[in-house]
């Protein structure tokens, strides 16, 4: 095919192509992924655990410590820590 206003429509087509196969495979992993989820949940396992346990997993180190030590913080803030409950009431 030839050049159409500059582009390459051979080269155009083969990436267009290449990726739709590759969202149409995407797509599929995904519906594999819902239904390992599925799954999961109906042995009983709670899947939000398991979403923050993934994406955990896909971090350091020095960043889940910081995001725990973050979270805590905002929970004694907020007064949402046991031992400030029990102070409280």
């Amino acid at each position: 095919m030839a050049d159409v206003g500059g582009v390459a429509a051979d080269h155009l087509r083969s990436y267009i192509e290449r990726i739709e196969r590759l969202e149409e495979e995407k797509k599929g992993i995904s519906n594999d992924i819902k239904e390992i989820f599925a799954e999961a949940k109906g042995t009983g396992f709670d899947v939000k655990a398991m979403r923050v346990i993934l994406r955990l997993r896909k971090m350091d180190k020095a960043d889940v410590q910081e995001q725990e030590y973050m979270v805590e913080l905002y929970r004694q803030a907020l007064g949402m820590l046991a031992d400030e409950a029990e102070e409280v009431t």
